[in-house]
């Protein structure tokens, strides 16, 4: 009776176990306290504001550095930058993986438009013209990643809005090539290039992040901003790019799988309790009988 007591709930944690998917928990570590990092080096030209630290390793290049109002720490190839770089490489890497899993739901053309949910997107090329919308459904904690193994270019004016978003939400933007916010681009989220990123005049990133690994990060009369506080109609309410956590919904048939599960081991505890205080050679005959 002890090894039963034992084996039921175990197998109730396995089923449970089974039934859920992967957890989505990236992270960009130490990365996340740079609003820029670059890999060779910073330009900036025009008045620009940053809202947490700016890094450069393992170049060592910051120029117009005169025009920058920063609110946070300058890492000019040192240890930190060093380490922001390594754990920027992971977090690339996870995310990409993410992008390029069987999951990840495809945008035709690689064109962003409409209103996305929630979970992995995949495109080729992306390019933005216009509005987007980014939607948690009222619930928080949720992560987007939009993964193109080339580029990322935004048209003059483009916007993506998060009124949709909550505070814990993260939005994660990976590309295989090279990042370009055209003029007044007024962007929202965690941009994570292999190579460059370049800020076109006027064009902010509200509540985000420009994280180059290779290349550049080219600036002209920008914000830039980890303090995710607004509350206008296109920035929303702010959220933190820098970690957010989510659990895939499971597909209907691993509920069907579950209950069947939890039904068969209700079962299973049902018969053994019949046999509790009968004889065994009776309790062995029912059971083969």
């Amino acid at each position: 009776m002890k090894f039963i007591k034992l084996a039921i709930p175990s197998l109730i944690v396995l089923v449970l176990l089974l039934s859920v998917g992967p957890v989505w928990a990236d992270t960009l570590g130490t990365a996340a306290n740079f609003a820029v990092l670059a890999g060779s080096t910073v330009t900036n030209t025009g008045p620009t504001t940053i809202t947490g630290d700016l890094g450069v390793f393992p170049g060592s290049s910051i120029t117009g550095f005169g025009s920058i109002t920063i609110t946070g720490t300058v890492n000019q190839t040192d240890a930190i930058a060093q380490q922001a770089q390594s754990d920027l490489t992971i977090a690339f890497s996870a995310l990409q993986n993410l992008g390029l899993g069987s999951s990840a739901i495809s945008v035709p053309g690689g064109v962003l438009s409409g209103t996305y949910i929630p979970g992995v997107y995949f495109a080729p090329a992306a390019s933005l013209t216009g509005t987007i919308f980014l939607n948690d459904g009222g619930v928080g904690g949720q992560t987007f990643v939009f993964y193109s193994p080339s580029t990322l270019i935004t048209a003059s004016g483009s916007v993506v809005n998060v009124s949709g978003l909550s505070p814990t939400d993260s939005v994660y933007w990976v590309v295989g090539s090279s990042a370009t916010l055209g003029t007044t681009t007024s962007f929202e989220g965690n941009i994570l290039a292999l190579t460059s990123i370049t800020l076109n005049t006027g064009a902010t990133i509200g509540c985000g992040r420009a994280l180059a690994e290779n290349g550049a990060v080219t600036m002209d009369t920008n914000t830039i901003s980890l303090g995710c506080g607004s509350t206008t109609a296109t920035t929303g309410g702010g959220f933190n790019g820098g970690g957010g956590t989510s659990v895939p919904t499971p597909e209907p048939s691993t509920f069907l799988l579950l209950g069947a599960g939890i039904f068969c081991i209700a079962l299973l505890t049902k018969r053994i309790h019949m046999f509790v205080g009968v004889d065994p050679s009776l309790a062995a005959a029912s059971t083969f009988s």
